[in-house]
């Protein structure tokens, strides 16, 4: 071969092979998501699944995930346990639902006449929420990201109305977090059962009352057809979040530029979820209104008594826990920060706008 030629066919062929190499050593990987969720549900579904969307996408196919339905691959209330396992590298979920091991996890879903979905967000990226956070799931090998959040849900459906604190006693009834142990206190047999098995309950008498999420996923999960009474605002949700969580060995794992497109595109699922639930809430309370529902808010006596017993449950759990102590005075300081802004500004908002 002669010089020339032998130049020419090298200066070919390098580029070649300087391209292949980063290809084989970054590879391709497609790593299990469950979701606690029915992964068609709206708003909740919704969100795990264009938040896989966004990462393949953004990730041009290098990152991509298997999105398993609430209880497909693992139960739904054992999201975080496969993710810390091993079982699944990626999960989404409700923090609140894995509140057994560690009950401070009520304050990244929801607290009982708390924070808003706007200050929940404020207090994670601003207030210090989101190290608290990432401190208590690195101690499981965790690593959590925020994906969006309900807004202000429903306090729950009845089959007759709430006059009087005399109507809750004795009542079977489907609600979650620190709300049922509020409920408890005033005589209801509060229970929480997966998303799947709750129009069933209801529907066959095993429960007389249900709390779920709020008008569109309500009446897309069909609560209106057992029970006429929509008791709103939930008290025990003013907004819930939800999570993206990753087994940290298996984040640790990502080059940096996946590390920063999962935290992007959690990001991005919540802005997009936030907005889906204030637009398709909206939609779905005024069909819902047309169609006989009837919403109404609890009586006085009921919220005074609710509030009671929800100091009386957040004391409890404070004293029981460090980790819940630590966060709540964190919480608090932003909520107490907020309280002249929320009242002045965005309620008087509100209320001058009717």
């Amino acid at each position: 071969m002669k010089r020339r030629d032998f130049l020419k066919a090298g200066a070919v062929a390098a580029p070649a092979t300087m391209l292949a190499a980063p290809a084989i050593a970054q590879g391709k990987v497609e790593w299990k998501l469950p979701t606690s969720f029915p992964a068609k549900a709206p708003g909740v579904g919704t969100n795990v699944t264009a938040f896989a969307d966004r990462v393949a996408a953004m990730s041009d196919g290098q990152l991509t995930f298997k999105v398993y339905s609430g209880g497909e691959l693992v139960p739904p209330f054992g999201v975080e346990d496969a993710v810390e396992q091993g079982t699944a590298e990626i999960g989404h979920s409700t923090p609140y639902y894995a509140a057994s091991k560690n009950s401070a996890l009520h304050f990244f879903s929801a607290v009982p006449f708390g924070m808003t979905a706007e200050e929940t967000t404020a207090w994670l990226r601003y207030g210090g929420g989101q190290d608290l956070w990432n401190s208590i799931y690195a101690e499981r090998g965790l690593v959590p990201f925020y994906s969006g959040n309900s807004g202000v849900q429903a306090a729950g459906w009845f089959k007759k109305p709430i006059e009087s604190l005399n109507d809750l006693a004795g009542l079977n009834m489907r609600i979650a977090g620190l709300g049922g142990e509020a409920m408890r206190k005033l005589g209801v047999n509060a229970v929480l059962l997966p998303p799947p098995e709750i129009f069933p309950a209801f529907q066959s008498g095993a429960i007389d009352a249900a709390e779920w999420v709020g008008p569109m996923l309500d009446q897309a999960f069909g609560l209106q057809k057992v029970a006429e009474y929509c008791y709103v605002p939930a008290f025990h949700e003013p907004s819930a979040g939800l999570e993206i969580v990753v087994n940290k060995d298996a984040y640790d794992s990502l080059a940096p530029h996946l590390q920063a497109i999962i935290a992007n595109a959690a990001e991005a699922a919540s802005v997009e979820t936030t907005a889906q639930f204030d637009y398709y809430n909206a939609v779905a309370m005024r069909k819902l209104k047309s169609e006989g529902t009837t919403f109404a808010a609890f009586p006085e006596d009921v919220t005074a008594a609710l509030k009671t017993a929800v100091s009386e449950v957040m004391a409890e759990n404070a004293a029981a826990n460090p980790s819940f102590a630590e966060v709540q005075k964190s919480y608090d300081a932003f909520l107490d920060l907020s309280r002249d802004y929320a009242v002045l500004m965005k309620a008087a908002t509100y209320t001058q706008r009717v």
